[in-house]
């Protein structure tokens, strides 16, 4: 079986998903599904019906994360793996306290309770850090941490796109700016037609 992957486009999650599985090359069945309709087979999949979700012949693989290291362990070409320790603690500060903060300014609607100057305050101080650990990469090479992070970067840079490109962030911006001009960033943003039951199979990549 060829493994199923249900994706969402502007899903930074899926985004990174798929960053992934195009530098392995491994091969999978996309199905782009939309959040407000969620097909039932994929509520069937994915235990916390959130994409990304991975459905291989051994299980269902439900974190963007995991996907991440699943196609990276059958083949790494530019060995993303061969990561730092300290890549997995920028991981976690993204995935975590800047996430939250980013979901906090974009979706401030949501979260009445919360004010959005001091989320993106938060937000900043997670990029502040970030600006002082890059050269051209968060490490001395392009890596896993790189690809993980950068889709959440992108959304937070455009909620203010402006506000964003004024900051005191060369290195960040640069490290960004690259990464929107590679083909790479062109292939993963292809769009799709939204998947129905009974339709073709559409392979990626």
């Amino acid at each position: 079986m060829t493994p199923i992957l249900y994706s969402f486009r502007r899903c930074p999650y899926a985004m990174r998903a798929r960053l992934a599985l195009t530098i392995s090359g491994v091969g999978v069945e996309l199905r782009e599904i939309l959040l407000r309709d969620k097909p039932q087979a994929f509520l069937d999949a994915s235990p916390s019906a959130t994409v990304p979700c991975l459905v291989t012949p051994d299980g269902v693989i439900d974190e963007s994360l995991d996907i991440m290291v699943w196609a990276l362990q059958q083949n790494d070409p530019e060995g993303w793996l061969d990561m730092p320790e300290a890549g997995a603690n920028w991981i976690r500060r993204a995935d975590g306290p800047f996430k939250e903060a980013l979901d906090h300014t974009k979706y401030a609607t949501r979260y009445p309770e919360v004010d959005p100057e001091a989320a993106r305050a938060r937000a900043c101080e997670f990029l502040n850090d970030l600006n002082d650990q890059i050269e051209a990469w968060i490490f001395e090479r392009p890596s896993l941490v790189d690809y993980a992070i950068l889709p959440f970067v992108r959304q937070f840079a455009f909620i203010d796109k402006g506000w964003f490109d004024a900051q005191d962030w060369p290195r960040l911006q640069n490290w960004l700016a690259r990464f929107l001009a590679t083909d790479r960033f062109g292939a993963i943003m292809m769009k799709y037609d939204t998947w129905q039951d009974g339709d073709p199979a559409i392979r990626f990549p």
